[in-house]
């Protein structure tokens, strides 16, 4: 049995990042998780001093991934082509369950105690609601975006319709494959 734990098989890229965020903690905890979950980099516009610290990245995801702290919105640029996914439990956001990721995104959290702003809203080319009864540390509800991105990109086996790991046995069937009858191989 292997120990080596599983890579992430991630298509397109992602960065995540927040708003407004004082924390340090909550900094290092989502650049330790973006570290993991593959993404391309990491961001804050608007942040303290405090926040920049990043003191519980200990994975030093700033050694391996790329940080950009943007003082302000109209100081944020990112890669052409790469989509704005505001994370912001509104009553218009899509539930994140039934979003499409798209292949270039960066996701970005508001504030501790806050929310996006209208400006990042107004800016945001989707808003994404984690189905909970009220709001979360960033940084979990930051981990628990990359999963859904992970598990919905990646590469793994289909889920089972019973409880327990994926099927051991033939593929199920493709439309245009070949048909496996029982007893075949």
């Amino acid at each position: 049995m292997s120990t080596t734990p599983a890579q992430p098989v991630n298509r397109g890229y992602f960065a995540i990042g927040a708003e407004r965020i004082s924390k340090s903690l909550n900094v290092g905890n989502l650049m330790r998780s973006a570290h993991g979950f593959g993404a391309s980099f990491t961001f804050t516009v608007g942040a303290t001093y405090q926040a920049r610290e990043a003191a519980a990245d200990t994975s030093r995801g700033l050694q391996h991934l790329p940080h950009y702290n943007w003082a302000s919105l109209e100081d944020m640029v990112l890669p052409q082509g790469c989509k704005l996914v505001g994370i912001e439990l509104i009553e218009d956001a899509i539930d994140l369950p039934s979003f499409r990721h798209p292949l270039r995104a960066a996701y970005v959290l508001g504030p501790e105690r806050g929310s996006l702003s209208p400006q990042m809203l107004a800016r945001c080319d989707y808003t994404v609601k984690i189905p909970t009864t009220f709001c979360i540390n960033v940084a979990m509800a930051g981990a628990i975006v990359m999963y859904d991105r992970v598990r919905s990109l990646g590469r793994f086996a289909a889920r089972p319709v019973g409880e327990g790991g994926p099927m051991v046995g033939p593929e199920p069937h493709v439309q245009g494959g070949r048909v496996v009858r029982r007893g075949e191989q």
